[in-house]
């Protein structure tokens, strides 16, 4: 690989919190906003729920193209590219008047916006490994989640508002867009990070990382950290869910109300709870911050859910998720540096994320197909009870593999 110009001494990690920013607002934007605005403009939960997935998609399988983003283009001409097919994806998605004629084109941008930031994230996170020393990593990580979640409540927070009282839809897209290039004004003054030339090509170097996936899930450690990513626990996927302006409505919440438990404040709320997790995982096991994590947002649905339907329970019990949503982060992120090692861990990272993401894709859609049935109560109820049935298969495959593996130990020393 070229060599990188030399990096100053120390880089605030608050350059990596700016740089992220767009990554979590688009996603905010999508499952606040639209979430919420679906509903009211003749969409069903359902429809409104799969806007949310449809995001979700490229998220689920991007580690297939992060050789590809190492190996062609330098990372702050990734970055700049992304940014800039953020910053239209955002004016797109905010113009086009939603609404059952308009639902396929729609999710057309929301997929493919969210493609670009899934590059965005990539650029990111190469420049954050090679400029940033290692004793310094830990403390960049929890800034980079915390841009994350921050820009989601951006997005979410405050594109509600904007959408809700500006006087023509496109207006807060083009806000947020000028905000995207605020946000990547750091991407001119960092040392950039070159191209990782492999030899490979693109096709091979995509089969490397299967290859790698492969190896890292055959040991034990690996395996358990895969499933546990898979399993529906601690996803966040409600939030969505309870932004849509009908589902709010069942406890007597409005627009500022959507906007306050998923906008700044949350965000804020999300990105102090990454913080705190990431402290907890330097103390306890990951895994088991993550199951215990996963329980306590199953038991934050439960109250939810058999509380009195008021506007303070739903901002409430949606600040609560929220916090707990970023301690999930945090445990998220300490479990797969723990797995991943020193080796392609950007690529590897986005193998994890990508089945992280998955289980959020179709638990959204399972919230959605149980609120359209049951109503609210039995949505966060069918959250709590799959984040507990995912807990308990996580614990019943470990111990087996566990017991399997003393028994070949004991059967090979004999």
């Amino acid at each position: 690989m070229p060599p990188i110009h030399a990096a100053p001494k120390k880089l605030h990690p608050v350059l990596w919190l700016l740089m992220i920013v767009p990554f979590g607002a688009v996603s905010g934007f999508t499952g606040v906003v639209l979430a919420y605005l679906a509903t009211l403009r003749g969409l069903t939960v359902v429809e409104g729920a799969s806007l949310v997935a449809v995001g979700m998609l490229p998220h689920t399988v991007k580690f297939l193209w992060a050789p590809i983003v190492d190996m062609t283009l330098s990372r702050r001409t990734w970055y700049l590219l992304s940014a800039a097919a953020c910053i239209a994806g955002i004016v797109a998605m905010a113009a086009v008047p939603l609404g059952p004629s308009t639902l396929d084109l729609m999710r057309g941008v929301i997929f493919t916006v969210n493609l670009a930031t899934t590059l965005l994230g990539m650029a990111v996170e190469g420049q954050m490994a090679h400029l940033t020393p290692p004793e310094e990593r830990g403390r960049a990580g929890g800034w980079f989640q915390a841009g994350n979640l921050g820009g989601s409540g951006i997005g979410g927070g405050l594109g509600l508002f904007m959408a809700e009282n500006l006087p023509a839809p496109w207006m807060s897209g083009a806000i947020l867009g000028l905000a995207f290039a605020l946000c990547g004004i750091p991407a001119f003054f960092l040392p950039d990070v070159p191209r990782e030339g492999t030899g490979r090509g693109p096709v091979g170097a995509v089969w490397d990382v299967v290859k790698d996936f492969f190896v890292i899930v055959t040991s034990r450690k690996g395996f358990l950290a895969a499933l546990i990513c898979f399993l529906p626990i601690g996803t966040g996927a409600a939030t969505s869910v309870l932004a849509q302006a009908e589902i709010a409505a069942k406890w007597g919440a409005d627009a500022s109300h959507v906007g306050l438990v998923n906008g700044v404040f949350a965000g804020v709320i999300m990105a102090v709870g990454s913080l705190f997790g990431g402290e907890i995982c330097r103390r306890f096991e990951p895994r088991n911050v993550y199951a215990a994590i996963g329980a306590a947002m199953a038991g934050v649905a439960t109250v939810m859910a058999f509380a009195p339907p008021t506007p303070t329970t739903f901002v409430v019990g949606g600040l609560c998720y929220a916090l707990v949503t970023g301690l999930a982060y945090a445990a998220f992120t300490g479990l797969v540096l723990q797995t991943i090692g020193a080796g392609a861990a950007a690529t590897k990272y986005n193998i994890f994320a990508s089945l992280s993401n998955t289980p959020i894709t179709y638990m959204g859609l399972v919230l959605a197909s149980a609120v359209a049935a049951g109503g609210p109560r039995q949505m966060l109820l069918t959250e709590a009870g799959f984040g507990l049935a995912g807990i308990a298969v996580f614990f019943a495959v470990s111990a087996t593999i566990g017991v399997l593996a003393r028994r070949w130990a004991k059967h090979a020393r004999a």
